[in-house]
């Protein structure tokens, strides 16, 4: 696939976005915005945890996007004795009596991590390097994964018992964080309908991963002004209490902030939501778009904030201004 420039590559990624959309709608229904955004997030090179009770369709979103993108996926259902080996990979002894590595489920394009904080945080660790480095070692060995790889986590609300809370160092890997609620009515009739009428949807492969991975080359390539880039990192800073650029918001209502990365996926993530929109650099409203999923997971109440309830989607909006 080659493009004569950048402008007309970022023209024809538009195209393919809404033809995306448009496969994508014809088995999720209600989930729009949860489907634009783990979008972004796969054309970001970024990874997804996905926030709900069970049977919102997080499974079927997995293997719908994955029909539609012409990639390999795998599902993981996380449980407390679930073992790193069971993620990544194992040594064995052939027939030669030599060690041969069994590649675990990791190795796919996408990769679901289903209720990922059902396990220990021990194993909850495994996919630190997978999703950081698109590798894993085994035996002292590295192994590389499949290019692209995401990971597309989801988690029961850390209220429901057996849950543990997932440790900062991962939370931070991951691009995103997405809320899904249910759906409304109309959109639970069609749901309803659709799945008990014994109806096959086939859908149509619109990209492949040479592809993918040549759209997110381009949107890293973008080009964006220097008072975009300021406000993306001034809007990450203020979120850190105590600091000089602390917004008073977050002086009084965090006890911690988000770190550089968060600065790098807001940056990332409104290339790509330019780029989906057809434009040619990202603008400050492009930052705004991904600001709550990027800052979301990244930014702790302290007790005031708790006492008050002041959500972090409110602080958010705050910082925003």
């Amino acid at each position: 696939m080659k493009y004569s420039n950048d402008v007309v590559a970022i023209d024809a990624l538009q195209k393919i976005y809404e033809e995306l959309l448009f496969e994508i709608r014809r088995k999720i229904y209600g989930q729009d915005t949860v489907v634009k955004q783990v979008l972004t997030s796969i054309f970001s090179q970024g990874h997804c945890l996905l926030v709900g009770v069970p049977g919102l369709a997080k499974t079927l979103l997995v293997n719908t996007i994955s029909e539609v993108l012409g990639l390999d996926h795998k599902r993981i259902q996380f449980t407390p004795d679930l073992m790193p080996s069971d993620i990544i990979g194992t040594e064995i002894l052939d027939k030669e009596r030599q060690f041969k590595f069994i590649k675990g489920p990791v190795f796919a394009n996408i990769l679901l991590a289903d209720e990922i904080n059902r396990t220990p945080p021990k194993t909850q660790a495994a996919l630190l390097e997978a999703m950081q480095e698109r590798a894993v070692t085994s035996a002292g060995i590295r192994y590389q994964l499949p290019d692209p790889f995401f990971v597309l986590a989801t988690q029961n609300p850390i209220e429901q018992e057996g849950t543990y809370p997932l440790p900062e160092a991962q939370l931070d890997r991951f691009m995103f964080s997405i809320w899904l609620g249910y759906p409304d009515f109309e959109d639970e009739m069609t749901i309803v309908k659709n799945t008990t009428s014994g109806k096959i949807i086939h859908l149509k492969t619109i990209l492949s991963a040479p592809e993918i991975l040549c759209f997110q080359k381009l949107i890293r390539r973008m080009p964006i002004n220097q008072n975009v880039l300021k406000y993306a990192v001034e809007l990450a800073t203020k979120s850190r209490p105590g600091t000089s650029n602390a917004a008073g918001i977050a002086n009084k209502f965090l006890k911690w902030g988000a770190g550089p990365r968060a600065s790098q996926y807001l940056v990332i993530g409104a290339k790509t939501h330019a780029a989906f929109h057809g434009k040619y650099s990202p603008d400050i409203e492009d930052v705004k778009s991904v600001a709550e999923t990027v800052l979301r997971h990244r930014i702790i109440k302290n007790y005031k904030a708790e006492a008050e309830r002041i959500s972090v989607e409110e602080i958010i909006a705050e910082l925003t201004q």
